[in-house]
C-alpha cells in the first residue's frame, strides 16, 4: 500500500505493509506505476472516488505483489497518470486551508477503508 495521507498511514502502518510517500497525488501515482512495472498488481483503482485528481492532494492505493507484470494494472495506472495530468492542466490544485486538507484526508481514509473491506483485507 502506498499513501501520502498522514491519517491513513498513522492508522494502518502497523496493520499492513505500507509506504508513506512524501510527495503529492502525482508522486503516489508514479511510485505505484514503478511498482506495477516491477510486478505488483493494482487492488484498488488509482482514481477511485468522486474527488477529481486536481482537487485533492491525497491518494492511498492498495497493491499486491505478483509474479509477473500485470498488463491490466499497467494500463490502469498509465491511464490514471494521463487523467491526472489532463485535470492538472485544466486547473491546478488550490491552496487549501488546513481544515479543508483534513477533510480531504478523511475522504481518502474512507475510500481506503472501503477498498480494504471490498477486498477482504480485514485486520
Amino acid at each position: 500500500m502506498i499513501t501520502n495521507n498522514p491519517e491513513v498511514y498513522k492508522l494502518y502502518e502497523n496493520s499492513y505493509p505500507m509506504k508513506f510517500s512524501q510527495g503529492g497525488y502525482h508522486d503516489v501515482l508514479i511510485e505505484v506505476r514503478d511498482l506495477v512495472h516491477q510486478g505488483c498488481e493494482l487492488i484498488s483503482h488509482p482514481l477511485m472516488g468522486s474527488v477529481k485528481p486536481n482537487e485533492t492532494p491525497y491518494r492511498s492505493i492498495i497493491l499486491k505483489q505478483g509474479s509477473q507484470t500485470d498488463l491490466q494494472s499497467v494500463e490502469i495506472i498509465e491511464s490514471s497518470i494521463q487523467t491526472y495530468e489532463k485535470f492538472k492542466k485544466m486547473k491546478s490544485l488550490p491552496m487549501w486551508s488546513h481544515k479543508i486538507l483534513e477533510d480531504f484526508q478523511f475522504v481518502d481514509l474512507k475510500l481506503f477503508e472501503s477498498a480494504i473491506e471490498s477486498t477482504n483485507l480485514h485486520i
